[in-house]
């Protein structure tokens, strides 16, 4: 069955393999090296499980991630461009990534050659999970027979509302991928804290601080109970995601916590509208095996 459109992502979007299979997403991956040297690419010579253990195993080595390269995304682009089907392609922020410019180069490559090709490479201003969520919104307009035009105005519009709490195990992944500046460092590192962090519009912000995972676990689903308060928009017109690393069971018994937590505040959420996604190597470099936290986007169509 043709498509009206195609939907492109880089590797950042975090979705699981299957899903990616059942909505017809291409994804072009990021790599990841352990070594400096030899870099993989995630989900084609490294699974993402994998990319935990050895972290959890080889304490003090520290991972890196590479963005896909110019031919990553022709490769991506070009079969779509030749059966005339336009592309949208959403890239993780640029604030933490080339990614996006990189899309764009491969566009200019393709133009000069296909110049009616339709490519739109749009910034997702998140990463991670809530890419993830974002890239099934644009799936969701695909499959609701919502036009391209269309579909990329509105896609502009819902990335705003987007967000991300999260804790991690430790500031150490933070502090040497540079996420964190020096005072707060050096800080982390002397008292042993834990940052809350609220990822928005495309950067990462302090929202708290704590001494146990018990303490940032609760101040990300503080941060998303306010802002379900402040919103004039019933918790149904959101998606919601719970993006985890190497620790599952944490996760589904933190999902659990969040919906008896939102439900007491008088929301309607089942299990289902709180979906586990595992975060990926482009992030998982910088946060370490123990990151946890919440997503939420306005959904692009609203029931």
């Amino acid at each position: 069955m043709s498509e009206a459109y195609h939907i492109i992502s880089d590797g950042s979007c975090d979705l699981p393999s299957e899903l990616i299979r059942e909505k017809n997403i291409t994804i072009v991956p990021f790599y990841v090296s352990f070594d400096d040297e030899h870099y993989l690419k995630e989900g084609v010579d490294i699974e993402v499980r994998e990319f935990y253990q050895q972290m959890v195993d080889r304490k003090g080595v520290y991972p890196k991630s590479c963005m896909p390269g110019v031919q990553d995304y022709v490769d991506a682009f070009l079969p779509f461009v030749e059966e005339k089907t336009p592309v949208i392609c959403i890239c993780i922020t640029t604030k933490f990534s080339g990614s996006m410019q990189t899309a764009l180069n491969a566009k200019a490559m393709i133009l000069e050659d296909h110049p009616q090709a339709e490519i739109t490479v749009i910034d997702a201003t998140v990463n991670t999970v809530l890419q993830g969520i974002y890239v099934l919104e644009a799936v969701k307009l695909r499959d609701g027979g919502v036009s391209y035009e269309a579909a990329v105005e509105r896609l502009e519009t819902i990335k705003s509302t987007g967000r991300i709490f999260f804790t991690v195990g430790d500031m150490e992944y933070l502090i040497h991928g540079g996420r964190v500046g020096k005072v707060a460092a050096v800080a982390g590192s002397v008292l042993g804290i834990r940052p809350v962090i609220t990822l928005k519009k495309g950067e990462i912000f302090p929202s708290g601080i704590g001494r146990s995972r018990r303490k940032t676990t609760e101040k990300s689903l503080e941060l998303l109970v306010d802002y379900l308060k402040e919103s004039s928009l019933d918790i149904g017109c959101y998606t919601l995601a719970l993006g985890f690393g190497y620790d599952r069971q944490e996760a589904e018994e933190y999902r659990l916590h969040v919906i008896e937590t939102l439900r007491s505040k008088g929301h309607s959420v089942e299990v289902e509208d709180l979906p586990l996604y595992q975060i990926g190597a482009a992030i998982g470099v910088h946060t370490g095996p123990y990151p946890l936290g919440l997503g939420i986007m306005e959904k692009a169509i609203h029931n």
